[in-house]
């Protein structure tokens, strides 16, 4: 048997049959099947191309088995268990000693990047590829690579990285429809649209021809998505018919993923009767599936669930499009029970909240009011398990960030290891030559001394290398944990007005904070970003608060017409700290109306200034009143900002400096004078 580019084949065998390797030219291997695993089969003597036989450091039986066992402990804990997964890698990667056989390396942190992919840590899954890639070069890792790269929107290097596997031989023909479609997806999401269409048609001619069935429904569908894209409804439409009729003989889970995905077509094209007759097909098909199989979200990747709630609520949702309120409410009702059932907070919320808008449109304010405050309820119950979620996410970051950093020590200690193993092999060979070759001592002694500098270059090297790592997830860490103060105090402005039953102010504000959010976790992974978009989340922001506090405070906020704000980068979420304690701590408190004014101008060529200027009752006033808990808060919030100013004033060499100061001499009001430097 042949195997494929990746160096795999496979062989159809169900649990607890055996497998048996079987050749006159070695000794019948027997393996009994306990778990779906991968079976690595190693020949005995076989070596890599390019590997020397002088002081080579060959592994012992018990190292490599036990370094197998790990990975497939590893594989094992993929999908149920991060934290276990990764700690069976390190303990992978410990085994294989100093002296590490870069296959061996470059399997661990192939199998490591398979893991962050799984759960969507996405940009860690691409560092450890390209680690398993320095490592030793594959095709099957390179196009993991690519695949990950799709996922995490970064379509340019992904298309960079998939093209040249399109020239590699011997692919089975589904890797070489994956290879297809995962290049359509790239050039799809750099709008490219007649590319994607071409790859995905190529990929698609490739899976007709080869029977591999999964993939000719998933194409058709693929094609369809990149014609509405481009507002080609009548050809996606064709495309949809055949993804549907494909998908009938089918899983019947596919089956339903496909109609549902037809079905938001058709909710967006505004056809609501053919989607609430697409989505009843659904619901009548998930009934029939076994409880355990109707449940779509079985990967992470699973973004929105196939569930009997949801589908109900999106069949209310278009009656209720189409003004059909009789007809929407036994699904709302139908959506809610189910909902509690599967404990789904989210769309028991939603669709709780929808029914009370229904009755509230009938005129039946009774039953209305009774249900906006069982979605109440919901709400504080969802905000309270978000509150949970925040916080073991924040954990989890924190182990992930302790064991990611384990596995780079056990890296550098290896490269040092090497460097040292080399040089002392060096020297040995330089003495045996000094005892035969007497006139070439001096010569030896020079080139040892060489290799030491070399060694302590190195070494500096790797130190600073170090050094940034520790740098870059310093700043990672203030960053998780600036976002989870933020979301917090804006729950709390949302949890005010449903305190007062103000649904409309709260939906208005929840429409205002969640296009706030989004661009907030959008820019939260980096350093700097265009200044344009610090002021538009800072407009939205002090917007927010306006809102909440009309009575309180005017604000202002004025950018020189001079500056080119595109052209300055900032960090994110550096001015909004100090915008909240201009509005919490200094105007909030003060017996009259206040004013926040923000301004932008020039200084100099490269640099601007930003003054946040509000004439509250001052500094010493506000830490007067404060409670013991409010000054734990400020002193938390305002050290990470500090924190994070001087990590990147290091690194990128004292781009941002902040200076605060009194407003008037008698105390009253605050100025805070930032200077943002261009990059030259």
């Amino acid at each position: 048997m042949l195997t494929n580019a990746f160096g795999e084949f496979k062989i159809r065998a169900s649990l607890g049959e055996e497998l048996i390797f079987e050749s006159p030219q070695f000794e019948t291997v027997r393996h009994r099947i306990r778990s779906g695993e991968d079976v690595d089969v190693k020949v005995r003597g076989y070596a890599e191309k390019g590997e020397s036989s002088f002081g080579s450091n060959k592994s012992s039986r018990n190292e490599v088995s036990l370094h197998a066992l790990c990975l497939d402990s590893a594989n094992y804990y993929k999908k149920t268990n991060i934290e276990r997964s990764i700690d069976f890698i390190t303990k992978s990667i410990a085994q294989l000693g100093q002296r590490a056989d870069k296959r061996e390396l470059a399997q661990s942190l192939s199998t490591l990047g398979e893991v962050y992919y799984y759960h969507k840590q996405y940009d860690l899954s691409i560092a450890s590829y390209l680690d398993a890639l320095e490592a030793q070069n594959s095709t099957k890792t390179s196009f993991l690579l690519g695949k990950a790269y799709v996922a995490n929107g970064d379509f340019k290097n992904a298309e960079q990285t998939l093209t040249p596997l399109l020239k590699v031989r011997n692919m089975v023909p589904f890797q070489k429809v994956e290879l297809y479609e995962y290049l359509g997806d790239a050039y799809l999401g750099m709008a490219d649209i007649e590319k994607a269409v071409a790859f995905y048609r190529e990929g698609l001619t490739i899976a007709e021809k080869n029977q591999v069935t999964p993939k000719v429904t998933d194409l058709n569908s693929k094609i369809a998505d990149a014609y509405v894209k481009d507002n080609r409804n009548i050809e996606a439409e064709g495309y949809y018919s055949n993804s549907l009729q494909l998908a009938k003989s089918e899983a019947p889970k596919r089956s339903i993923q496909e109609k549902e995905k037809v079905a938001d077509f058709y909710n967006k094209k505004n056809r609501f009767d053919e989607e609430i007759q697409l989505r009843k097909q659904s619901l009548n098909e998930l009934e029939e599936l076994p409880a355990e199989t109707k449940v779509s979200a079985d990967t992470p990747k699973a973004v929105d669930s196939i569930t009997a709630q949801r589908i109900n609520y999106k069949i209310a949702n278009a009656y209720i499009a189409k003004d059909n309120y009789d007809e929407a409410i036994p699904y709302l009702q139908r959506s809610i029970v189910e909902a509690d059932s599967d404990d789904d907070l989210v769309i028991q919320k939603d669709a709780t909240r929808k029914l009370s808008e229904v009755y509230e449109y009938k005129g039946e304010f009774n039953k209305a009011l009774e249900t906006y405050q069982a979605y109440v309820a919901v709400v504080d119950t969802l905000y309270i398990r978000k509150e949970q979620e925040i916080s073991r996410a924040a954990r989890l970051n924190r182990e992930i960030a302790a064991k990611q950093s384990r596995i780079a020590g056990l890296e550098q200690d290896r490269e040092l290891s090497q460097s040292k193993y080399d040089l002392a092999i060096t020297g040995q060979q330089l003495q045996e030559e000094s005892n035969k070759r007497k006139n070439w001592v001096i010569y030896s002694l020079l080139f040892g001394m060489l290799l030491m500098g070399l060694a302590a270059f190195f070494f500096y090297r790797s130190n600073q290398q170090q050094k940034l790592a520790n740098n870059l997830l310093a700043l990672k860490s203030l960053r998780s944990q600036m976002n989870p103060h933020f979301i917090f105090n804006a729950l709390n402005s949302v949890n005010s007005y449903i305190a007062k039953s103000d649904e409309r102010s709260a939906n208005r504000y929840l429409s205002d904070f969640s296009t706030l959010m989004r661009a907030v976790l959008e820019n939260s992974e980096e350093d700097f970003i265009p200044l344009s978009k610090e002021l538009e989340l800072i407009r939205l922001y002090v917007k927010l608060e306006h809102s909440r506090f009309p009575d309180k405070f005017d604000y202002s906020i004025h950018v020189d017409d001079t500056i080119d704000i595109d052209s300055y980068q900032i960090p994110p979420m550096l001015l909004q700290p100090y915008i909240e304690n201009a509005i919490w701590h200094g105007l909030r408190y003060k017996e009259h109306k206040g004013c926040l004014r923000i301004e932008l101008k020039n200084l100099e060529r490269n640099s601007i200034q930003i003054t946040v200027e509000d004439d509250g009752i001052g500094r010493k006033k506000s830490a007067a009143i404060k409670t013991q808990n409010q000054k734990k808060q400020k002193s938390k919030g305002m050290g990470n900002i500090s924190k994070r100013i001087a990590i990147l004033n290091e690194m990128y060499k004292d781009k941002v400096d902040v200076h605060i100061t009194d407003l008037s001499t008698d105390g009253q009001g605050t100025r805070v004078l930032f200077t943002l430097k261009k990059d030259t």
